[in-house]
């Protein structure tokens, strides 16, 4: 009788957490795909953008999403710090504006050739819904681009070099829900950019296709809160494009590829707050006698959806 009435228990509370998960999980993940603006602008990752855009109605213009972000590259960089302003409509697309402002390094031979900030301008679609026709296994995928403008890092604007850059690029995101304990987000997509560490380097030479990803693992935290740790890989432009006062243009800088580890955490699953903290390894020696110092470096966000 006894394990029988055990058996039963344990039955009704298996019941009921998977219940009370089911229930939950729409909204943690929602928080996690649809309201975290990324460090240029788009809803995204850290440095990735997501095959999401900020929620609207169907036949309408949503609230707009902010964000601020601290990038803090070193003493040979500096520092950076964007606010974001985006918004969506009918569901599929999203617009916005981030503006980059830049605190100065401290290394007197390198740190000149950082000085102003940038603006970006920012848009996306959703091309294929994720789920489309109801198909559990169909990933979102979107379509989007950034504009740069007033890039003035490592010599845009001298000598006849422009001070505009910019990606487009296509990604796909399916959040991975059979694995109920703990969610997987997987993103990965592929840019078409002539920005160097997304215009911190300044101009690449040529416009070339990099590749990215990103992995996520999101975790039910205290208080119906989540919390996800994910890490991203973005592909950069290899050379970055210096010209001479003879205007020369050279490419011997040799950029790595970028990786980030992050964590995310959404207090209130009901209210659209995210904040990010995160490591990011960008570039360290890139050429002989020169290293911008730029590994290991913390990174911050915070996002709110009116």
């Amino acid at each position: 009788m006894r394990n029988s009435v055990v058996r039963l228990l344990t039955f009704v509370f298996r019941q009921s957490a998977l219940v009370s998960f089911a229930a939950l999980l729409p909204v943690l993940l929602a928080s996690v795909a649809h309201a975290q603006l990324g460090y240029e602008g788009p809803t995204g990752i850290f440095v990735t953008p997501l095959a999401a855009v900020s929620p609207s109605p169907l036949h309408g213009v949503g609230r707009p999403t902010i964000a601020y972000h601290v990038l803090a590259t070193g003493p040979v960089i500096g520092d950076f710090n964007t606010v974001s302003f985006t918004e969506g409509f009918a569901k599929r697309f999203e617009v916005g504006y981030t503006r980059e402002d830049h605190s100065a390094g401290s290394t007197a031979a390198l740190s000149p050739l950082w000085t102003n900030g940038l603006n970006l301008f920012h848009a996306k679609a959703v091309v294929v819904p994720e789920n489309f026709g109801k198909t559990k296994w169909v990933p979102g995928i979107a379509i989007g681009g950034i504009a740069r403008t007033n890039d003035s890092n490592v010599g845009n604007g001298a000598n006849g070099q422009t001070k505009t850059n910019g990606d487009i690029y296509v990604v796909a995101t399916k959040i991975i829900t059979q694995t109920k304990k703990v969610p997987l987000v997987l993103n990965a997509g592929v840019r078409g950019t002539n920005a160097s560490l997304w215009g911190l380097g300044g101009n690449a030479p040529d416009f070339v296709a990099r590749a990215f990803g990103a992995v996520g693992f999101v975790f039910t935290g205290p208080g119906k809160s989540a919390i996800i740790l994910a890490s991203e890989v973005a592909q950069q432009p290899q050379r970055i494009k210096v010209t001479s006062a003879a205007g020369v243009s050279s490419s011997a800088f040799d950029i790595p590829t970028s990786i980030d580890y992050a964590i995310r955490v959404v207090p209130l699953p009901k209210h659209r707050l995210n904040i990010d903290a995160g490591i990011l390894q960008a570039a360290g020696r890139i050429a002989p006698g020169v290293d911008l110092k730029a590994r290991a470096r913390f990174a911050f966000g915070i996002t709110y959806g009116f």
